[in-house]
């Protein structure tokens, strides 16, 4: 956990803005008995457009709102993660990582910054999707947020391997799965 008193400073500076980047194109390599296995799971699941639910599902529809609108995104600066300069503009592999999943849905990212307590509490209204902090897979908000899987590991100060994850709102299952797909295929170099 972050130092409280450094984020309750953070609280009530929260700014807002918009940022729209060109999606980079990277060619990925895909071992083709996963594909198929994928292709028939997601067949199966979907029920091939015939009135049959699909799963897994967002009960507040937040994939389909954010695909082709807006990605709003919660920051709390824990650098090298994320970070925020003097002059608003944010930074990090968790920022880029964020942005690149909006690209890949066609969103605009507007961006909150803040400490990690009022941004969890935005997340849990529903006026977050996403919240990145440098949070790692023990992060104290899993009753509060739906943790990713993690995007990469390094090595915590006492040697022990630690997972960085992201917050996503709970319960939003297709938006989850959508994320963490996307994590899992970058290719994310520890800071």
């Amino acid at each position: 956990m972050h130092d409280p008193a450094f984020h309750d400073g953070m609280t009530s500076a929260r700014r807002r803005r918009t940022v729209r980047r060109t999606p980079r194109r990277t060619a990925r390599a895909a071992g083709a008995p996963a594909g198929l296995v994928l292709a028939a799971a997601l067949v199966a699941l979907t029920g091939c457009g015939d009135g049959t639910p699909t799963f897994p599902t967002d009960p507040d529809g937040t994939l389909e709102r954010v695909r082709g609108g807006e990605l709003r995104a919660g920051l709390s600066p824990h650098e090298p993660w994320t970070a925020l300069g003097p002059d608003g503009t944010l930074g990090g592999v968790e920022v880029a990582l964020v942005e690149d999943f909006a690209d890949a849905l066609g969103a605009d990212v507007t961006w909150t910054t803040g400490g990690e307590e009022a941004l969890v509490a935005d997340l849990e209204e529903g006026r977050l999707d996403v919240v990145v902090g440098g949070f790692t897979a023990s992060t104290p908000w899993t009753s509060k947020a739906a943790v990713t899987v993690a995007y990469t590991t390094v090595t915590d100060e006492h040697g022990k391997p630690e997972g960085h994850v992201v917050l996503a709102p709970m319960g939003e299952n297709a938006f989850l799965v959508a994320l963490e797909r996307h994590l899992l295929d970058q290719e994310v170099t520890a800071p």
